[in-house]
């Protein structure tokens, strides 16, 4: 972050100054635990916990000023009231950030945005990015009013490629945040049914995301998925260069001659104008092989060489939790954790790659409710269920007095079962998991699936550890 006084901060946010203006600050912080020297502490009321009830711990551990949304002890600003329901302090971070970025010169923002895929795409192209220059890509889903300006502000001074993640919770929502990214290259992953209960229609989240695709100026770069119609149309809203990717044949930047391997990843030809390049990446998942295209994409575009971007692709690390995450455990078991969030189009990929993995044992999905899909719910679950047991799924657990929305039809009962909670699923699981077995974890993020993962996991090492 670039060293701001407080009295800059005061006249940015257009706030109410209590201290010396002169305080220099280097970073913000929204966490009292984790506050260093030179830190402006953000004080956000949240749902659970006040700001401003830890800003002793945050000037101890060396904050130099605090941003608040009332009067507290010490040197301060105090912002002004918020215009909606959104805590004032986060449109206080958000006006910092939009400052800052303003100051950045000769950086590269690259702005993702789709219905599933944007933090695995994100920390590829952060990750393809970083073998040419100084790049900027938290970990995790930094994709809202909050995260994106905490990403802005978080980016070293010598960074020459800052990579941002975009949600949306509805129209208006992304135009939002390009105003504060300005971002000059922008990636469109895919349009699905994530969020349609808030938007109301696929046609809606297409309106949605293609918010990215008109923010990238002219002199900009735009990198769409050329196996998504509705992200394919994108194009006659930008001016910007374009770069198409994917497995389809008119796709600039694509994936041919797809292999699996003995350890659920891929092999394939990086094809770009004629080169024809031996990659690989180290991830489960026919989908992640389509991000690891958009990071190629991207790659290119800033003028990187197609052999340093196959080379790259072939030392990609998981960054973000609990996406497709594989733990190995004493019996020969595997749990794939990817339940971070999900929609219906994640929620398939996810049951491909589960399906597609070799295993001597059965295949378990364990699964939760997805949230915000409006009044088609009931229906897509049932789908989803249906689609596992086409695609040969040994077992698939509901869990959750929500996910009785799969509905678990009679025709496949045999393979399926509902349980109620966490401890159930944990009795039913390690009881029914045997040497060979591979278990799937998928849920939306309010079902916090992660802990039963985990739960799961602790159980069979010592299940299995004892044998």
């Amino acid at each position: 972050m670039y060293d701001l006084t407080l009295g800059q901060i005061c006249d940015i946010v257009g706030g109410t100054l209590i201290g010396d203006p002169a305080i220099k600050v280097s970073g913000i912080s929204i966490d009292s635990r984790s506050c260093a020297f030179g830190d402006l502490f953000a004080a956000i009321v949240g749902e659970r916990v006040d700001g401003h009830d830890y800003v002793g711990q945050a000037i101890s551990n060396g904050a130099s000023a605090l941003l608040t949304s009332k009067q507290v002890e010490g040197s301060q600003v105090i912002v002004p009231a918020s215009p909606d329901a959104l805590d004032p302090v986060i449109y206080a971070i958000a006006k910092i950030s939009k400052h800052v970025r303003s100051l950045m010169r000769g950086v590269e923002v690259i702005g993702i945005t789709g219905s599933s895929g944007k933090t695995s795409t994100k920390d590829m192209i952060g990750q393809v990015l970083s073998h040419a220059a100084t790049t900027h890509a938290p970990a995790g889903s930094q994709n809202n009013e909050l995260g994106l300006p905490l990403t802005l502000l978080s980016a070293p001074q010598d960074v020459k490629y800052l990579v941002t993640e975009m949600g949306m919770r509805g129209l208006g929502h992304i135009t939002y945040l390009c105003e504060l990214a300005k971002p000059t290259i922008g990636v469109i992953t895919n349009v699905g049914r994530a969020h349609i209960g808030e938007v109301g229609s696929i046609e809606g989240i297409a309106k949605a995301k293609s918010e990215l695709v008109k923010a990238i100026q002219p002199s900009g770069v735009v990198v769409l998925n050329a196996d998504d119609e509705r992200v394919m149309a994108m194009r006659e809203f930008t001016e910007a260069t374009v770069f198409t990717y994917g497995y389809s044949s008119v796709a600039d930047v694509r994936a041919e001659n797809l292999q699996l391997t003995a350890y659920g990843s891929y092999t394939f030809d990086l094809v770009y104008r004629g080169e024809r390049i031996p990659a690989s990446i180290p991830m489960l998942g026919e989908h992640n092989v389509l991000n690891a295209l958009a990071a190629a994409a991207v790659g290119i575009s800033v003028g990187m060489e197609v052999t340093d971007i196959a080379r790259a692709l072939t030392t990609l690390k998981l960054m973000s939790k609990w996406r497709m995450e594989v733990h190995q455990i004493p019996g020969n078991v595997t749990i794939i954790n990817d339940a971070y969030n999900a929609n219906p189009e994640s929620m398939s990929a996810a049951l491909e790659t589960l399906t597609a993995i070799p295993a001597a044992g059965k295949k378990f999905a364990v699964l939760g409710k997805m949230h915000e899909l409006g009044d088609d719910s009931d229906a897509i679950h049932a789908q989803i269920a249906k689609l596992a047991i086409e695609l040969g799924v040994s077992k698939v657990v509901a869990v959750g007095e929500a996910a009785k929305a799969y509905g678990l039809p009679e025709t496949i009962v045999q393979k399926s079962v509902w349980l109620p909670d966490f401890d159930s699923a944990c009795d039913y699981i390690v009881k029914e998991v045997n040497s060979g077995d591979i278990l799937l974890f998928k849920a939306s993020r309010a079902e916090q699936f992660e802990v039963l993962a985990d739960q799961i996991e602790v159980v069979l090492r010592a299940k299995w550890g004892q044998q």
